[in-house]
């Protein structure tokens, strides 16, 4: 990790206490406001926004030594920045108004070094920032640091090789998911308020389900792809926001689309027909008990609400080689700019596996998919389905260091593989924590909808966290 001068290094203590989704027990301060709160305050006057920088630093302080949430931490400029917010003519029109947002390490931030996770990938520090989080500054939030990731977003856990693994905070010894997982662990732990995160496979909703979060991943081409990337791994990228609430979420998610579509969601007007399934995508993965009393709890709290719930299962891929082909198609294209001997073995490895398909042409986009549209289908004849994220507790961090990645796929596919399939179809999905496990940990369930339904899946998404409030605090061990 990189950090400017005045980011400390103090030991870490324990974040007490859990809550009802908004504010951390015993802690008044600004880092324990939602981000919505946090800039109509900023707006007002009645908070300065360069105390709510510091109460995040302080945070950052706090949990970074051992969990390793970051890359960068860029307290310092945040600084300067929020003093500018101060003197800003159009202040009192910012949606993000003061609101310390973590940038995950695939995105430009002007000064820092993109580096995709990988000490393979240039260290130059980019020279502007990616409109992405131009957007973000435009309205008024306030970046605090770049996040960790796994090498080059492959995977769901942030480890890599030679470098220090980013940890679960509800358990530091376990995984809290990737590739997005430093974006879920600060946000979890109050580092920054909200942060960016990017989802190929998983990678939004994988970490929010481990960390206790909201993780939205949105219909490709709702937000824009990081340097104006007509597509990325072969269509199935999307970058989203994580937050500790649905409000929260769509409060981000419309500033990054540049759009007033999804703020302030409401419950649905309607009864609506959503299906649930538990079945796991990957033939004989078993499923934790917690995992499926979840999901029901879940679809008991609908069916009480008035909505028509009825057990239905989507069409699985007979085999994964659709998804498998585009990710290795864009881990070899990601990797154009990397120094190949740097990379982590299993990583050149996929890097030859992903070009041998690009030269034989056998990596389409996934919008072409057969498996895709065949879900898609399957989709039309209900407003939205409700699945699991994760079909067990997050494993071990060092679960799979040292394995080849046929074998990590393998192991990682059992454990998440409910996700996937929905970037190859091109739909939207949303992860919301409803409960926790025996060990503690969280649980959460996705939502996934048609290409277009954001609207949808955030009216539910927000009912449900009515319905089932959640600790939005992880005790950071």
């Amino acid at each position: 990790m990189t950090t400017e001068p005045d980011a400390h290094t103090a030991g870490m203590t324990d974040l007490a206490g859990t809550n009802d989704a908004t504010h951390a027990p015993g802690d008044p301060g600004p880092a324990s406001l939602p981000a919505i709160e946090i800039a109509a305050r900023v707006r007002s006057g009645e908070l300065d926004p360069v105390d709510v920088v510091r109460a995040h630093a302080e945070r950052i302080d706090r949990y970074q030594p051992t969990l390793n949430a970051f890359a960068s931490v860029t307290v310092e400029s945040a600084v300067r920045e929020a003093e500018a917010l101060r003197g800003r003519d159009d202040l009192a029109s910012l949606p993000l108004a003061g609101v310390p947002v973590a940038i995950k390490d695939n995105v430009d931030v002007q000064g820092l070094a993109t580096r995709f996770g990988s000490s393979a990938m240039p260290a130059t520090p980019a020279a502007q920032d990616d409109e992405l989080v131009a957007r973000l500054r435009r309205a008024g939030a306030v970046v605090v640091g770049t996040t960790t990731m796994p090498e080059l977003a492959i995977w769901p856990f942030t480890e890599g090789a030679g470098r220090e693994p980013t940890r679960n905070p509800w358990s530091p010894g376990r995984t809290p998911g990737g590739s997005s997982g430093g974006s879920a662990v600060a946000v979890a732990t109050g580092m920054a308020a909200v942060a960016l995160g990017s989802d190929g496979g998983g990678s939004l909703r994988v970490p929010a389900a481990a960390c206790g979060i909201v993780g939205f991943k949105p219909t490709p081409g709702v937000v824009p792809l990081p340097g104006g990337a007509a597509e990325h791994w072969r269509g199935c990228s999307a970058f989203g926001p994580l937050a500790r609430s649905v409000p929260d979420a769509a409060l981000v998610l419309d500033v990054l689309a540049g759009s007033e579509r999804f703020r302030d969601p409401a419950v649905p007007s309607k009864p609506l027909t959503i299906s649930v399934s538990s079945r796991h995508p990957v033939q004989g993965a078993p499923v934790a008990k917690a995992v499926k009393r979840a999901l029901e709890a879940a679809a008991s709290a609908l069916a009480r609400a008035g909505h028509r719930i009825e057990k239905a299962s989507p069409p699985n891929p007979l085999t994964p080689q659709a998804f498998i082909r585009c990710w290795l198609a864009g881990i070899a294209e990601d990797a154009e700019r990397a120094h190949e001997a740097a990379l982590e073995p299993r990583t050149r490895a996929m890097v030859r596996q992903g070009r041998r398909l690009l030269d034989r042409g056998w990596a389409p986009e996934a919008s072409s998919s057969r498996d895709g549209q065949r879900l898609r289908n399957w989709l039309a004849g209900r407003d939205l389905l409700i699945t699991p994220v994760l079909a067990q507790d997050p494993p071990a961090v060092g679960t799979w260091s040292g394995r080849n990645w046929i074998v990590t796929t393998l192991g990682v596919a059992r454990w998440m593989g409910y996700t996937a399939q929905w970037n190859l179809a091109g739909c939207p999905a949303v992860a919301v924590p409803v409960g926790r496990s025996p060990a503690g940990m969280p649980i959460g369930l996705q939502l996934v909808g048609l290409p277009g339904s954001e609207e949808k899946l955030l009216a539910v998404a927000v009912q449900l966290e009515q319905l089932l409030p959640q600790a939005a605090w992880a005790p950071a061990g």
